[in-house]
């Protein structure tokens, strides 16, 4: 059973820059497609971006295109979302994700495992 360990989240003002990160352990890692998620106060969960099993194919939200950038280290079993110019509404609990199956999905149902949440608020 994989599991996900996230971190990284804190408080910047707009214009910062954080990095979050996203520890896998357990079997079959580098065989997943990983993917960040965020949640905002009153919100559902929406998809920040997602990248491949070999760390070379990655999709983006469109509005998060430039800003963010999310990359993968398979021997070290770490992904992590880098997120730059930073705005009050990037201001969410950010979650990573996993799934087994072969599709870069963009829906919470597309990934099956999930790290508890890391807390990033950004002030304006």
């Amino acid at each position: 059973q994989v599991q996900l360990v996230d971190s990284g989240g804190a408080l910047s003002v707009a214009g910062g820059s954080l990095r979050l990160s996203c520890v896998a352990s357990g079997p079959a890692y580098s065989n997943l497609i990983m993917a960040w998620f965020r949640q905002a106060p009153g919100k559902e969960r929406e998809f920040v971006a997602s990248i491949g099993w070999s760390g070379t194919e990655t999709y983006y939200e469109d509005s998060l295109k430039g800003r963010f950038i999310i990359t993968r280290n398979k021997p070290n079993n770490t992904m992590w979302l880098q997120m730059n110019s930073l705005k009050p509404e990037d201001t969410a609990v950010y979650f990573c994700a996993a799934t087994k199956g072969s599709h870069m999905g963009t829906g919470v149902r597309d990934y099956e495992v999930w790290g508890q949440g890391t807390q990033v608020t950004v002030s304006s």
